[in-house]
Formats: structure tokens, sequence, C-alpha cells
């Protein structure tokens, strides 16, 4: 009986030494600058980190098909912005800094001193104020169909218009604006979900977060955040809606646009195959401007 047991705990240990870097999986909590706790998740063990963050009224969940295929190069965390997910929600604005100090917190957990920070949607207003806030650990940031036109100028009344239908009725409003970020070949079973789990968000949350990421198109912030940022900025688009390229290079020191075809808003999750191909030419990309490996 003695050496069953003694050949199991053998073959137990044996199978634990094959197992790879990236197979490791921690689940934590960072304290942000106003107490709220962070809920976030490490996936690998690599010197270099990539960072996903969701967007609006989402939460780590939507990059559950990036996590194991880039923990193999790299460490990748995946966090949940105070408000959303299993993080807390006690602070009463849900700002981009905000959000922001909720990233540095994470990164200053983990001691990462070198972060490629990925940021979808709203998370890219996220990231790059992240990258304006640590220039010293921030070597790249990629926006996923996001950074359409930094540039762009916008009254506050047709931010007050579009708001209104949410305030209005939010549950409605949210799944409308859902069904508006697809093409019509788009699997239906992933709009509906989407369109249920988003619209599920906390309404005052939410209202807060929209309102305070498109208003930063009324007082300029959507560019002027890139004014000091000199690492390489990615987009990784869609084509449901324009990016203007050229406007954004006047705006941002060093700007590389790539285009995804035939997906809607959420490419990571319509084709994640074709996703992840177009994000490693990405990380290629950053690579080559940093001369050197990530």
């Amino acid at each position: 009986m003695k050496k069953n047991i003694l050949g199991i705990l053998l073959c137990f240990s044996i199978l634990l030494g094959c197992t790879n870097d990236n197979a490791f999986v921690k689940h934590d909590v960072a304290i942000s600058s106003d107490s709220e706790r962070i809920a976030y998740t490490v996936y690998g063990t690599r010197e270099t980190a990539l960072i996903f963050i969701h967007g609006w009224s989402c939460d780590s969940r939507y990059w559950q098909n990036q996590t194991s295929a880039f923990s193999k190069d790299y460490m990748v965390i995946t966090i949940d912005l105070a408000g959303h997910g299993n993080s807390s929600s006690n602070r009463t604005d849900y700002t981009m800094l905000s959000f922001a100090n909720d990233v540095n917190a994470v990164i200053d957990r983990e001691g990462i001193n070198r972060a490629i920070l990925i940021g979808h949607s709203m998370g890219g207003g996220v990231i790059a104020k992240v990258s304006q806030l640590m220039p010293e650990k921030i070597i790249s940031i990629i926006g996923i169909d996001t950074f359409h036109d930094v540039g762009e100028k916008l009254p506050q009344e047709a931010i007050d218009q579009m708001v209104k239908p949410f305030e209005d009725d939010f549950v409605s409003a949210v799944k409308n604006f859902v069904l508006g970020m697809f093409p019509k070949e788009t699997d239906k079973k992933l709009i509906r979900w989407i369109k249920e789990d988003m619209s599920s968000a906390p309404k005052n949350i939410a209202l807060s977060a929209f309102s305070n990421y498109l208003e930063r198109s009324v007082n300029g912030e959507a560019s002027r955040v890139f004014k000091n940022i000199h690492i390489p900025v990615v987009s990784i688009n869609a084509k449901l809606w324009p990016t203007n390229a050229e406007k954004n290079k006047n705006h941002i020191n060093d700007y590389k646009l790539f285009y995804i075809e035939e997906t809607g808003h959420f490419p990571m999750m319509e084709k994640p195959e074709e996703f992840n191909k177009l994000l490693e030419e990405a990380l290629e990309y950053i690579k080559a401007k940093n001369n050197e490996n990530i």
C-alpha cells in the first residue's frame, strides 16, 4: 500500500514539474487610490505583461479567448475595473482617471516594470490615461475598436442627446445600442449574450462612465491625453465605423492602424482566431519599434 502511495506521489510530482509557465493562474485583489477593491487574474509568469482592459459595462470575461493564447509568451492580466465584474463599486464618479488608477494599483501590486496595455472601446481611454500617468512602465498601448478619431470635437448638446435615452430607459437603450455594433452575419447567440450582459450593468455606474468618456470629446481630453505619450500607439479596428488614421497622427506621436475584416465592435469575441493573429502582428510591430524582444 505504501508503495502505491509513493508511486502516486511520484507521478504527481513529475506532472507538476512538467507544467508550463503559461498554466499558472492567480486570482487577486488590488486596492485602488480611493480604496476600491480591484479584482484581477494573472496567467503566466513572463517578464512583459499584456494587461487587458474591458470596455463600457463589460468585464474581464470579454477576453476569455485571449488569455491562454498569449500567456505562453507573456504574463497576461485581465482586470475588472471598479464597478464592473467582481470589483467593488463604492465610488461616486467613474472617470477615465479613476479607472486608470485601478490599473495602476494592479501594476504596482504585481511589481510590473514592462507592460503593454490592451483596451477595448472605452478601455482605450483608460489605457491612454494609464500611459500618461506611468510612462516609465508602459512600452505600448493597443486600442481595440477605439481611437477612431481622437481629435473629433463634439458639442455638449450632442453628448446630452446621446445620454438621454439611457437615462430614460437604460435597459432598452443599451440593448438597442449593442444591436448597432454588429454586422448582420454575426452569431446571434453572441449578440444576445452581450446585449443581455451589458444591459444588466448598474445604471448609475454605467451612466457616470458613459458621460465621462464622451465628454472627453467636448473638453479636448480625448486628444490632449496623447500630447506627451511617445510610445507606439496601435489600433486594431473593425470597419463598421470609420477610423481616421491621418487625423489621429496629428495628435498621436507614433500611431499604427490594423484593420480586422468582417467584424463589429467585439472582434476579440466575434472572430477570436483572426483577432489573435492580428494582435500577434501588432506585438511584432511593437517589438520592431522598440528594437528589442518583449
